[in-house]
């Protein structure tokens, strides 16, 4: 069998040298495949990466109360009644949750999106919150210089602190800090410089600009109050997630006045249901992408079956000259499966390496600490191999089914 395999995987690379323009388009599909598969699950090794770290960074214990969050649909005109009824988040939510001996913070927060401007240099929509100065306690993050708002700024005070690569671009070389900025339609003051996570995860259009002071994001700035407004909430040390959601699920139904059965007007979310949600959509994503990916496999294995029958032709007199000494049927076969397996098993190594290729590309371009499972390499192999076998059986099974006298006759 030892012998077989080798003297099939010979046959093969000495048909692949004899033809090398019709083998290369032959395993191209199968190249092509790979290649997808081995970069999306590398692009997705990454985010997730990225997203666990993040939360490992910020703190996994913060969670949010919003008005709604796993009934959004795309469309808000979809929402069921009882939730497009329901209250918007407000202060005395907050207070209510402050006032649980469990918690050890609780805060109004507003998520914004503003173009920044300095001296003509401008941003594109960014991200800006509107929260207080413990706002890296609870998102992560390190100050570089400056400071956060003073409690005479929390009432309302026109400053701001940038985030790093976003005063970097605005400022370049000039040292922002004392230096007055335009928020959308706001002039503020740059009183700090702090640098989100390092592994912080940002969908497209989100990136983190700066952070204000919650009053005055309220008195200055319009915004959606049903969506834009939540609180962020973070547990003392030692009460755990599960816990601190069922004291402040309490204490804001105590509040609302919902009676018992009645269904909650808010929903919590946790760094672990961001993860999940998130976590849900990269395996859509990764699913559609093999889906994709497939057709291409699916190419390449027709096309090893097309050059598998032309070299069953080409060869008929061997199969015959092989018969007539006394080759079986099963060691016919045998070698022309371990020929197609061979063909694409080559095309499944490079798409291995164009893979490993596009992943450090990724890694450069997305600025994501991505790397190409073992796992994905070693399911492209076999892949490579099953389509081989699956695609190189019939040309296989006729050449086991030749005639000997026949084959030898052939011209």
């Amino acid at each position: 069998m030892i012998r077989n395999v080798g003297e099939g995987v010979a046959i093969a690379v000495d048909s692949i040298r004899a033809n090398k323009l019709r083998s290369a388009l032959t395993i191209l599909g199968v190249v092509i495949g790979v290649t997808t598969v081995m970069t999306i699950a590398s692009m997705v090794q990454g985010i997730r990466s990225q997203i666990f770290n993040a939360i490992e960074t910020a703190g996994p214990t913060a969670f949010y109360v919003l008005r709604f969050f796993s009934q959004t649909p795309l469309n808000p005109d979809r929402l069921p009644y009882e939730v497009r009824i329901r209250p918007i988040v407000q202060s005395s939510d907050a207070d209510a949750i402050r006032r649980i001996p469990e918690i050890g913070y609780s805060a109004m927060w507003v998520q914004l999106f503003q173009r920044m401007e300095y001296q003509g240099e401008r941003t594109g929509g960014v991200a800006v919150f509107g929260a207080d100065s413990r706002y890296m306690e609870i998102q992560g993050g390190t100050l570089l210089r400056g400071r956060f708002f003073t409690p005479g700024e929390l009432k309302g005070g026109e400053v701001t602190v940038l985030e790093v690569d976003v005063a970097e671009r605005l400022f370049g070389r000039i040292d922002p800090l004392g230096r007055v900025i335009r928020i959308g339609p706001k002039a503020l003051r740059v009183i700090g410089i702090y640098q989100k996570p390092d592994n912080i995860f940002e969908p497209p259009g989100q990136e983190i600009g700066a952070v204000i002071p919650f009053e005055t994001a309220r008195q200055n700035f319009r915004y959606d109050e049903t969506n834009s407004l939540f609180i962020a909430v973070k547990p003392r040390l030692g009460v755990s997630v599960a816990e601190a959601q069922d004291l402040v699920t309490v204490a804001l139904r105590r509040a609302r006045n919902l009676r018992p059965g009645t269904p909650n007007t808010f929903d919590l979310i946790s760094q672990d249901q961001i993860l999940e949600v998130i976590g849900n959509f990269t395996s859509y994503f990764f699913v559609a992408m093999v889906a994709l990916s497939s057709v291409a496999l699916l190419v390449g294995g027709i096309g090893v079956m097309a050059i598998m029958m032309v070299s069953v032709t080409d060869r008929t007199k061997e199969i015959g000259l092989r018969k007539a000494l006394g080759a079986t049927r099963r060691e016919i076969l045998w070698q022309f499966l371990v020929e197609a397996a061979t063909l694409t098993l080559i095309g499944g190594l490079l798409g291995i390496l164009f893979g490993l290729a596009s992943g450090e590309l990724l890694k450069y371009a997305l600025q994501l600490e991505s790397g190409v499972p073992l796992w994905s390499a070693a399911l492209a192999c076999v892949v490579s191999i099953a389509i081989g076998l699956t695609f190189g059986l019939y040309p296989a099974n006729r050449a086991a089914r030749m005639d000997p006298v026949e084959a030898l006759r052939h011209e």
